[in-house]
């Protein structure tokens, strides 16, 4: 089955979406494939590199309270030991709500052949739920649920991932937060938690790469997202590859959005890429310009390595 990846990112998407299904409150990525350590901790150190990425999204521009996020990861394998140590921070705000997180990743890597490798990985960290609710604008001036601020409220986590990889393919499945938190506190009667339980998730990626000329690879790649209380999602992106420089690609979010995608390596240690998404599977996309984000990516390769003589697509 290695030796044909699409079958196995097509068989691994049509199960997933077969499973139950419930509400996303992580933050969307369209170029998720390149920032992997904020969604599975057995990504670290897969690149054999200390790897630095930034990503900015501003989604639905023109939206008042749209969602607005930034990461930053790093990662690296630790020198005579199958180990990979990564650390993710992100800030995700959506209206008068932020939450930022930061998280620690400890990856274990198994050579299965000369070829191939599974790592496990897990993580740990807290997130920090603040909400201005005294900001809002409101009909009723005199509504004592909006007269303060909510305090500030803050929750540990920890999560585990799976990370198979080839030369031309990887798979990966995680679940990055365990534990269902309650963020304020109530439960109504019947013992079933309020909308401020912090919902488990459960991603699938999978991705390959494909020479399709002598200057031309295509790279297909999928994201599958599962969670209570909301239909399974599934991100699917085709680029193409031109000289191993430039970029560029489509992508499709079911329910969501289409969009493009741009990259270039500016060296064979650094990426730099951005995309648009046009919404048009819920009524928001009447009122907002697309969301844009920007992603970067440098490869610090350790002096005892080889030089890169191409750049590392995974």
């Amino acid at each position: 089955m290695i030796k044909n990846p699409i079958r196995i990112i097509v068989l691994s998407c049509i199960h997933f979406c077969s499973m139950a299904i419930f509400a996303q409150q992580t933050p969307m990525y369209t170029n998720y494939m390149y920032n992997t350590l904020s969604i599975n901790p057995a990504y670290a150190g897969s690149r054999d590199a200390l790897t630095l990425t930034a990503l900015h999204r501003s989604q639905w521009v023109n939206f008042k309270g749209a969602p607005m996020t930034q990461t930053f990861t790093m990662h690296s394998p630790i020198a005579g030991k199958n180990i990979g140590l990564g650390l993710s921070l992100t800030n995700d705000r959506i209206g008068v709500v932020n939450n930022t997180s930061a998280f620690l990743s400890f990856a274990y890597k198994i050579q299965l052949n000369p070829k191939s490798k599974l790592a496990l990985g897990v993580n740990g960290g807290i997130n920090l739920l603040q909400a201005n609710l005294s900001s809002l604008a409101l009909n009723e001036q005199n509504d004592p649920t909006f007269q303060s601020n909510i305090k500030n409220k803050s929750l540990g986590n920890f999560g585990f991932g799976m990370y198979y990889s080839r030369e031309r393919f990887y798979a990966g499945i995680s679940v990055p937060n365990l534990a269902q938190n309650n963020y304020d506190g109530n439960v109504i009667s019947n013992g079933t938690a309020t909308t401020g339980i912090e919902r488990r998730h459960y991603f699938l990626t999978a991705g390959a790469l494909m020479n399709v000329g002598n200057t031309v690879d295509f790279k297909p790649t999928a994201l599958v997202k599962v969670t209570e209380a909301a239909p399974v999602q599934l991100d699917v992106t085709a680029s193409f590859i031109f000289s191993q420089l430039f970029i560029l690609g489509g992508m499709y979010r079911t329910g969501d959005a289409v969009g493009l995608l741009l990259g270039m390596n500016v060296r064979p240690q650094f990426y730099l890429g951005y995309s648009y998404d046009w919404s048009y599977g819920n009524r928001t996309f009447t009122y907002n310009s697309g969301s844009h984000e920007v992603v970067l990516r440098y490869d610090f390769i350790r002096a005892s390595k080889r030089q890169i003589h191409s750049p590392r697509y995974f």
